[in-house]
């Protein structure tokens, strides 16, 4: 009888089907840190301005385009179908403002932060990566020059990245709490775009860490669109029910022009994160930027 050896058995970090097990998750969740974190030193990125948005906002030709094929169906469906689809078309073009606008929005910031002298790239616009708001952004980014960052995560709908995204930028999260915690680390600003479920959870939770104070920096937040968030939101309820402070109405600013929201964010970000540099305490300067914490 021959006598057989074992195949060797494979290294613990190339078993696909451990790491793929709920025994390898803590592992996966360390490389939804680690892997982005690698990235971001490589490419010098040292903070971002955060736009959040809709996936379901089209541009302006989009919608338009939709509203003339509504127009021309109106023998093919019923008066009741045709009644619903015309109302959805004419509010998708009422809506197209906010890509246009977060599209030139995007596009005045980056061009003033690429001008910004620094080692590192300030400011750099970052989206969740998919359709809608999240796209006008990052091609408003890229029509201006700069690098654009998508924090894709993998959906059984609507989030596919978009094509504006810089390639080196590109990432793809599993885990939603991954994905809001890179958000949350690299943001100087934040852009809150008319939005659903999605872009609510992602205002509050980044809110509430600014009104507790758990945030190591000053964050500037813009809502974007008052009229569409006065009608969604009652702020102003909220504070005389006595659940928030009148102090915390002032942790965002509402504005409803490009040009409004860049002069606004620009001066935040100017006096913030632009003015005299700190002295450095012992020690500090060996702790890259991308890693400080508060003291």
């Amino acid at each position: 009888m021959t006598d057989q050896k074992n195949k060797p058995a494979p290294l613990a970090y190339q078993n696909e089907p451990f790491l793929n097990s709920p025994d390898g998750r803590i592992l996966r969740l360390l490389s939804e840190y680690s892997e982005p974190l690698s990235r971001f030193r490589r490419e010098q990125i040292r903070d971002t301005v955060v736009f959040f948005g809709s996936a379901r906002v089209h541009s302006r030709d989009t919608a338009a385009n939709r509203l003339s094929e509504v127009r021309g169906n109106g023998a093919q469906v019923s008066a009741t179908q045709q009644a619903k689809d015309m109302k959805r078309a004419e509010a998708a073009v009422d809506m197209a403002r906010y890509y246009e606008d977060a599209r030139r929005l995007a596009f005045l910031l980056t061009e003033w932060s690429t001008q910004i002298p620094a080692k590192r790239h300030r400011f750099v616009v970052t989206t969740g990566g998919g359709p809608g708001i999240m796209e006008a952004a990052n091609l408003g980014a890229h029509e201006a020059g700069g690098k654009t960052i998508g924090l894709n995560i993998n959906l059984p709908f609507e989030q596919n990245p978009n094509s504006y995204i810089s390639p080196s930028l590109n990432f793809e999260f599993h885990y939603f709490f991954m994905r809001k915690f890179w958000f949350a680390y690299l943001a100087k600003a934040l852009v809150i775009f008319p939005g659903g479920f999605g872009t609510l959870d992602e205002f509050f939770e980044i809110v509430t860490l600014a009104q507790t104070e758990k945030l190591a920096k000053k964050i500037v937040v813009v809502v974007y669109g008052s009229d569409y968030w006065k009608k969604v939101v009652n702020f102003e309820a909220m504070v005389d029910a006595g659940v928030i402070s009148p102090e915390d109405l002032e942790l965002f600013q509402m504005c409803d022009s490009p040009e409004e929201s860049f002069e606004f964010l620009k001066e935040g970000l100017t006096k913030y994160h632009l003015g005299p540099q700190q002295p450095k305490r012992t020690g500090e300067a060996a702790v890259p930027e991308i890693a400080k914490t508060r003291p």
